[in-house]
């Protein structure tokens, strides 16, 4: 696990890497169930540094092929294949998304963010 730190988009819990891509960026869930409450933790702080919005387990990403690929490989490092379960599923055309209750249609938004 990279001596315990992982290295991500992000340094120091910084939301760094979701905004500012632009809207052709094909739009990923990320979903997982992951055993252990550390590594639970660990992984919510991996996926919110590419998300653009989210619930509990469920997270809405724009991603690149680059950062698809460096996504995976964080989780893949939080992740026991044994316990946990982790799937990255491509919405096809984000456009025809149909929302039901509260909610929110999932969107990249065309700023900067670190907090």
């Amino acid at each position: 696990m990279n001596g315990g730190k992982l290295a991500g988009p992000a340094c120091a819990g910084r939301r760094a890497y979701t905004t500012g891509m632009n809207s052709k960026q094909p739009l990923y869930l990320v979903i997982y169930d992951i055993a252990s409450a550390y590594r639970l933790r660990k992984a919510l702080s991996v996926v919110r540094d590419y998300s653009t919005g989210g619930q509990k387990s469920v997270f809405e990403c724009y991603l690149s092929r680059h950062h698809l690929h460096r996504l995976r490989t964080l989780l893949g490092q939080v992740a026991d294949p044994q316990e946990d379960r982790i799937a990255i599923v491509r919405i096809s055309d984000p456009m025809r998304v149909r929302v039901l209750g509260r909610a929110v249609r999932p969107e990249n938004p065309g700023y900067f963010y670190i907090g």
